[in-house]
């Protein structure tokens, strides 16, 4: 086999005695310099792709922020959200219905900083939000199954999502709402740049003073709330596609049966993402597949459940809200304390109890009917709570 040489094609040929006939191939091979220039095309597009949500999200908090008061009577009077269950109900709610928890944890810090939710109800909503989110990946799983793969298997991750988010944003929850009481990180302050605000607001004012002159209070937050959505859209789409040579799957293989390991990869993707929902959601193929295991996954889970807050913090900066702040930053504290201290002290006992609790649910559709139940109809209870 040898190749004849053209500036435009390279198209390989096969001696045949005295002859070089051509190999026919599906499609041409790129020169070098033609797949250089499409791949540096991609990462600008990419770029742009990042700067353009980035600016979106910015636009987005201040347009939820213009928009939060506007909504006050429906929240505080119509769904009376008054309480840290009622917030919590509402965020879980929320997230379910609009399949997506980082816009609702955005959505509680703007009524925080509005007075539409006081502290404790906006961490509610917060902790809610998460719980919401893990939704996403058992939908997921509903999916494989429709189209035509293993239940069991398809279903364990979504089913792992919710379990273990459950068993550690509750207790966490309990702790969280402690510290906030006793104010024990008050005193932990953000200072942030005044000039960097300036440049900020300017970017951002004129369609946020166009909207505020057109729409009222909540067709603007209606509007913020679209517009976060579509931020995250965006960047979704400007993350790189991660593919695994052979070496890799080899280091993966070995480094899914470490915990630590796992937990630190679960951080580090979420922390990249900034989306749970994203990052959780990439265990449902591979699970189908057969490369991860359901008892791999868990601390993963764990660690992402702790770096998903980063657009939460970054909503709280960009509110320039020291209680926003002080909100986010204690949700991310408790949760580290319950997730750590399950990995350090409990976790097989906790794994065994975790796998033990999805394999029931698995087992038979009426387990699978009544377990959906409980998660749809638990945030509803929740916002009855007085």
């Amino acid at each position: 086999m040898k190749e004849s040489r053209d500036p435009d094609l390279v198209m390989p040929t096969r001696s045949i005695g005295s002859l070089d006939l051509p190999v026919v191939i599906s499609e041409p091979v790129a020169p070098p310099d033609v797949a250089q220039a499409w791949r540096a095309r991609v990462h600008l597009a990419k770029v742009g792709l990042f700067f353009a949500s980035l600016f979106l999200f910015i636009l987005a908090i201040t347009l939820m922020k213009e928009g939060a008061r506007g909504l006050a009577p429906l929240v505080r009077d119509g769904l009376n959200v008054s309480n840290v269950a009622n917030g919590l109900g509402f965020g879980w709610l929320s997230a379910h219905i609009i399949m997506s928890g980082s816009p609702v944890a955005a959505t509680a810090l703007t009524f925080f900083d509005a007075g539409v939710l006081d502290e404790l109800s906006a961490f509610g909503m917060i902790t809610g939000s998460r719980l919401g989110a893990s939704f996403v990946v058992l939908l997921i799983g509903f999916l494989y199954v429709l189209r035509g793969r293993d239940r069991s298997t398809s279903l364990s991750m979504g089913l792992l999502s919710l379990t273990v988010t459950g068993t550690t944003y509750f207790p966490s929850l309990f702790l969280g709402a402690a510290i906030l009481r006793t104010g024990l990180l008050d005193g932990v302050r953000l200072s942030s740049d005044a000039a960097i605000h300036s440049i900020i607001d300017r970017a951002v004012a004129p369609a946020v003073n166009l909207a505020v002159h057109l729409l009222p209070g909540w067709a603007i937050f209606g509007v913020g709330l679209g517009t976060i959505l579509l931020s995250f859209s965006l960047f979704d789409r400007c993350l790189p596609q991660m593919t695994l040579n052979k070496r890799e799957k080899g280091l993966m293989s070995r480094l899914i049966y470490r915990p630590w390991a796992m937990f630190t990869l679960g951080a580090l993707i979420t922390l990249i993402s900034m989306s749970v929902s994203l990052s959780l959601s990439i265990l449902v193929p591979l699970s189908s597949r057969g490369f991860v295991r359901r008892e791999n996954v868990i601390p993963y889970i764990l660690g992402a459940n702790i770096t998903t807050f980063l657009d939460t913090l970054l909503a709280a900066v960009l509110l320039d809200n020291q209680g926003a702040f002080t909100i986010v930053l204690v949700q991310m504290l408790s949760i580290s304390i319950i997730s750590i201290g399950l990995l350090a002290a409990v976790y097989r006992r906790y794994e065994r109890g975790t796998l033990d609790f999805v394999a029931w649910v698995t087992a038979e559709n009426r387990n699978v009917a009544m377990f959906m139940a409980i998660i749809f109809l638990a945030p509803i209870i929740l916002m009855l709570i007085k």
